[in-house]
């Protein structure tokens, strides 16, 4: 198993702030956006890493994250020329996938709740067994905004992208664990009328061939799209009041790869050494003085 991050496209949505800098570098609190679906592949024991960046972003990204080492992790980049929908991302990882499967997250996307860990290598497990795609979704009160899932029973029947007449509030979040027929089955589709290569066709096609699951989030998680600047100031808002009500970090990926043995102590201190005391590194610091990992 294999993650891929789509960090491309213009984040037109946020302009002007994007002019000059991608979305998933904007922070997110005290951290960039990138960390959280970056901690997301990590926490599912995932360590071979595909980021899909814009072309003039690369070197930042570079900058940012390295080649994921420090993480005890593997991370490479390749470039999105030109924003062609979702559905490109799975052309432009085909090398990098090769024979294997992959757990897809979109840049702009945050989970969090009880418990998360645990449900994603789950399902993870369970779609290793079963192959096809599996979807993650969320009630939304607001579902004409997204890609819908129609369920019966414990199946799925129907997806609609942004539909004007929804047929349930279970919107398709963006995560998804694909099999390797992904590459093959994104190169079948055709652009849609804005033009984009929908990653609901390609979902279509598995539905088509009765290889779709669905988990669906429920009440006790959040998901949040951080694709505008109300929703950045809220999901900064959301992280903030968690973090200072727990005195824990979400999304610290260092943290991450020392519990999941990665990393030792003595790499990561000697890491720190070479950082700022910023609330970030300031907790790593005081987590590893206060023998908390």
């Amino acid at each position: 198993m294999k993650g891929i991050i789509l960090a491309g496209g213009t984040g037109s949505r946020l302009a002007p702030i994007t002019t000059t800098i991608s979305k998933q570098l904007l922070p997110i609190h005290d951290k960039p956006m990138i960390f959280y679906p970056l901690s997301t592949i990590l926490l599912a024991g995932i360590r071979d890493i595909l980021i899909i960046v814009d072309p003039a972003q690369k070197n930042h990204f570079e900058k940012l994250l390295g080649d994921g080492s420090d993480l005890g992790a593997n991370i490479s980049y390749t470039t999105q020329e030109k924003p062609e929908g979702i559905g490109q991302s799975f052309i432009l990882a085909e090398d990098f996938l090769g024979n294997d499967s992959c757990l897809f997250i979109l840049g702009d996307n945050i989970f969090y709740g009880t418990n998360f860990t645990n449900m994603l290598k789950a399902r993870i497990s369970d779609h290793l067994k079963l192959a096809g795609v599996t979807l993650f979704c969320h009630n939304v009160n607001n579902p004409k905004e997204f890609g819908v899932a129609e369920i019966k029973g414990k199946r799925v029947i129907s997806l609609e992208e942004k539909p004007a007449h929804p047929k349930s509030n279970l919107a398709v979040t963006g995560m998804y664990i694909y099999d390797n027929n992904v590459v093959k089955y994104a190169k079948k589709i055709k652009k849609s009328a804005r033009g984009e290569l929908e990653i609901t066709d390609i979902n279509k096609i598995y539905l088509k061939k009765n290889k779709i699951s669905y988990h669906d989030l429920g009440r006790g998680y959040a998901w949040l799209d951080t694709g505008t600047s109300e929703a950045l100031n809220k999901a900064a808002n959301f992280i903030q009041i968690i973090e200072e009500r727990q005195g824990l970090k979400i999304g610290c990926l260092e943290e991450i790869a020392l519990r999941n043995k990665w990393i030792s102590k003595d790499k990561l201190s000697k890491y720190l050494k070479k950082k700022p005391n910023s609330s970030y590194y300031g907790y790593l610091k005081k987590l590893l003085k206060n023998d908390q990992i």
